[in-house]
């Protein structure tokens, strides 16, 4: 970088560059975005990686809850459910996950007035002795226990509670347009001389900096730009406009009635918590719901809902059970049947076989970024991506420190000189992106408005000097 500010490309030994360097919007709106949303983005990458082993933490964390060394014949999943209500009689009994695999418990879920929004009272049974092993609190679809919520929140919004989400909401909107913009322009760099994959290890000081920024951003692109569009779908704005629109196309996630009289629940979202009913339970009908669990799973496994499951209780007489399966390593469809305890008789279905092609795809990029989808291999993938976007980061913010202070920021003002037939494009595209992402949008304005307002203040100061 020269001392008027004027950007000089790195290029390979032998391979002049014969065309004058001319910074580009892109290098700008790159630079601009690492700077300064660089910081959201880096602690999104931190809790990431720690949300991402979370799922395995949680087995060795709670694994006094989670397994059990009983052997032997299983008793009814009446009796284990039972066997909780006499533990928690002050609670209103709601769902149960039966233990599908020797050694694991089985969760039998109760709503709680004290928790929040989401959260219910598990009791952890020990299906051979059908004796309680203990209890704590779960947390959504996922039933996460306490420290993997509590890593949950951290990311979302730092435990501040919607203010915090503004963070993680900047961050995934801008995360696919550094990414994107930094391959494009690493690209560029490439295609006068440099290397593409690879870092130079001969190089030192602020040009090894530069290859290793460019050359793992490179490998980390389309990890980065998968992460950033699932985890707009858990945003304040930008997740209620993907929401209305997957609604206007029909791709909303099918949901299944668990009403017998035929009267349809709304669809549950991707990655919705618990739906706690505004109805109150009618104590008769959980009760004798209990004594029908073992049928209705019989009936369940018989039309072919496989894995693990959660069976949600009725609490009124004209509510059905629904056995939903439930998400986890290598299980890529959550099919749900509605069964009237009653008859054993399937009153609504939802295959996940017959899901929009958008929902599927949604789901599983839900689950893929919980790590959730291939199990540990899933994991590992998502905490070396985080490692790696951290180190990018950090080399971003290096490089910037090693130029300081004369030639601190791309030169300003490169808007102004846009032909018409690229800037209306242009302004089209961003009012679009604007209002579908509006934290992106209302900070590219920012921006925008910020390069012009320099570039002027460049071009005044030029034409005063003598």
């Amino acid at each position: 970088m020269s001392t008027t500010g004027t950007v000089v490309p790195d290029i390979g030994p032998g391979r002049p560059d014969r065309s004058p360097p001319r910074p580009s919007l892109v290098m700008r709106l790159h630079f601009y975005a690492g700077i300064f949303v660089g910081p959201f983005i880096l602690i999104a990458a931190l809790t990431g990686g720690l949300y991402a082993l979370a799922p395995t933490a949680e087995n060795i964390l709670y694994s006094d809850l989670l397994t059990t060394d009983s052997a032997g014949p299983t008793a009814s999943v009446a009796e284990q459910v039972t066997a909780a209500t006499q533990v928690r009689p002050d609670l209103t009994l709601d769902a149960v996950r039966p233990a599908t695999e020797p050694g694991t418990t089985t969760r039998v879920m109760f709503t709680d007035p004290s928790l929040g929004e989401s959260e219910r009272r598990a009791v952890f049974v020990d299906p051979v002795t059908a004796e309680s092993v203990g209890e704590s609190v779960v947390y959504g679809s996922s039933n996460a226990l306490p420290a993997r919520t509590w890593i949950s929140g951290f990311h979302r919004h730092l435990h501040l509670g919607e203010p915090g989400r503004i963070y993680s909401e900047l961050a995934a909107s801008w995360m696919w347009v550094v990414a994107l913009g930094g391959v494009v322009l690493w690209v560029r760099r490439y295609r006068r001389g440099g290397r593409l994959l690879t870092v130079d290890r001969s190089s030192k000081g602020r040009a090894r900096n530069r290859n290793w920024h460019g050359s793992v951003g490179i490998w980390i692109a389309i990890g980065l730009v998968f992460l950033s569009a699932t985890g707009l779908t858990w945003s304040k704005y930008a997740g209620e406009n993907i929401t209305e629109l997957r609604s206007s196309l029909n791709w909303a996630t099918p949901g299944v009635s668990s009403s017998i009289s035929g009267d349809a629940p709304a669809p549950p979202g991707d990655h919705a918590g618990h739906d706690m009913s505004a109805m109150a339970p009618e104590a008769d009908v959980v009760s004798a719901g209990i004594g029908r669990l073992d049928a209705v799973i019989g009936t369940a496994r018989a039309a072919g809902l496989a894995g693990a499951v959660e069976v949600t209780i009725p609490g009124t007489a004209d509510t059905a059970f629904v056995v939903a399966q439930t998400r986890g390593p290598w299980v890529f469809s959550t099919s749900s049947l509605a069964i009237d305890g009653n008859t054993n008789s399937i009153v609504d279905t939802n295959w996940f076989s017959e899901w929009p092609p958008a929902a599927k795809l949604a789901a599983w990029g839900i689950a893929l970024h919980m790590g959730i989808l291939f199990g540990i291999a899933n994991q590992i993938a998502l905490a070396l991506l985080a490692v790696a976007l951290v180190t990018v980061i950090v080399r971003g913010y290096l490089m910037w420190w090693q130029r300081r202070p004369s030639a601190s920021a791309p030169p300003a003002g490169g808007l102004r000189r846009l032909p018409v037939r690229q800037l209306v494009p242009l302004a089209a595209i961003t009012a679009v992106i604007g209002w579908f992402v509006p934290l992106l949008g209302i900070s590219i304005l920012v921006f925008l408005l910020v390069d012009a307002l320099l570039g002027l203040r460049r071009r005044a100061s030029t034409s005063e000097s003598p």
